[in-house]
């Protein structure tokens, strides 16, 4: 079959490589019909390729076809269309019948000391094969895949593998008030959904704040309110300020994450990581911390006393130097983690509708075959002709 694989920093290939098979009796092999590029695959191609190996298969948002089903599969069958979380869980351990699926214990990557497994995301999360290519075998077949109903495109289900329920997870965790202020920080495909669902659950206002104007152009068109960092620069928690009482808004969601604009220093670090030997690279990402923090310390500054912070970008630094007695002093409370995607299908499903209260018919704003997966890459990475959402058809 044809894959997109990695093979260096900024250098993600189309190649021939063996069809997956039936490995469990549990398993299942879909015919991927269509699959997402998402904003933290971008850290595989940038920094995190220490963690990765030559030929490894990325993508952890797919949906497809059952081709094949292993024995003792009953959950769904050949023809059914399905869509894959990105978290690779059980569904049936403690930690998953508590929604924690991406503290999955089946698939807990013991070895580095980590949650479960993903789809298609480095030797620090299981090094599983993902969902960038024609076909992908999905553990777990009864309890994993979720079932979708023919007909409507599949743009309408697709993000259940993972914008979705990261932004839901984002704005729940956020705990926005009932009529209350939140902001948004990066307005890609997780912070512009995020801004959606917060809006929908009853926010009675939403600030989403980027640098990149067709992204804040997309945002306001949705009736946010976004302030252009370019613009307003140091002077943001002023700007910020001066819409909400001088107080600053109840939550603030950082959909950045460890890439943030503005951290020179850190940029530096991750930059000298890359030309390491992946082992001594892989050792200074563990132990030290290599994430640029400007927009998590914006989320503190920003965020008013007794306020919420909730954390959707990814972070993989270990030693990150944070205010604590800003913090402790503004009562901050802080929650974060890898979304937990079936934990919020039974909020989502009925979302997606012929209403489309979220939009997600026309989010994706470029569609390509994945034979052109390396050059969406480069698009993406550089924030190119207005790319927020690319969605591939193999």
């Amino acid at each position: 079959m044809r894959a997109l694989t990695w093979h260096g920093k900024r250098d993600v290939r189309i190649d021939t490589v063996p069809d997956p098979a039936i490995q469990d009796p549990t398993d299942v092999i879909i015919k991927v019909t269509t699959t997402g590029l998402c904003g933290s695959d971008l850290h595989l191609y940038e920094v995190l390729g220490p963690f990765l190996g030559v030929g490894d298969i990325l993508g952890h948002e797919p949906m497809g076809i059952v081709e094949e089903v292993g024995a003792e599969v009953t959950g769904v069958r050949p023809g059914d269309r399905v869509v894959v979380p990105f978290n690779v869980s059980c569904g049936t351990c403690f930690m998953c019948n508590r929604g924690l699926h991406s503290q999955c214990e089946t698939t807990q990557v013991r070895e580095h000391g980590n949650g479960a497994a993903l789809f298609g995301y480095t030797k620090l999360y299981g090094q599983v094969p993902g969902g960038q290519a024609e076909f992908l075998r999905v553990p777990f077949g009864n309890t994993l895949p979720i079932a979708v109903p023919p007909g409507p495109a599949d743009e309408r289900f697709v993000y259940l593998s993972d914008v979705l329920p990261t932004a839901w997870q984002a704005v729940e965790y956020a705990a926005v008030p009932p009529g209350g202020t939140v902001a948004v920080l990066g307005l890609g495909p997780i912070g512009d959904m995020c801004t959606r669902i917060a809006a929908h659950r009853g926010a009675g206002r939403v600030i989403g704040i980027d640098l990149v104007p067709e992204r804040l152009q997309r945002a306001h068109a949705h009736g946010v309110h976004t302030l252009d960092l370019n613009k307003h620069g140091k002077n943001i928690g002023a700007a910020v300020r001066d819409l909400t009482d001088g107080r600053g808004p109840d939550s603030v969601i950082d959909a950045v994450g460890m890439e943030a604009h503005g951290a020179p220093v850190a940029k530096g670090m991750q930059n000298l990581t890359t030309h390491l030997p992946d082992a001594l690279a892989a050792t200074i990402m563990q132990r030290a911390g290599v994430d640029r923090l400007s927009a998590l310390h914006l989320a503190i500054d920003l965020v008013r006393r007794g306020g919420t912070i909730s954390l959707s970008g990814v972070y993989g630094g270990m030693t990150d130097p944070m205010p604590l007695l800003t913090m402790f002093d503004k009562q901050v409370q802080l929650r974060m983690g890898q979304a937990n995607v079936w934990r919020w299908v039974d909020d989502l499903l009925p979302l997606l509708t012929d209403e489309d209260p979220l939009g997600v018919d026309d989010f994706a704003t470029h569609r390509m075959p994945l034979s052109q997966a390396p050059e969406a890459y480069h698009m993406f990475q550089n924030k190119q002709d207005g790319a927020v959402k690319v969605l591939f058809t193999p």
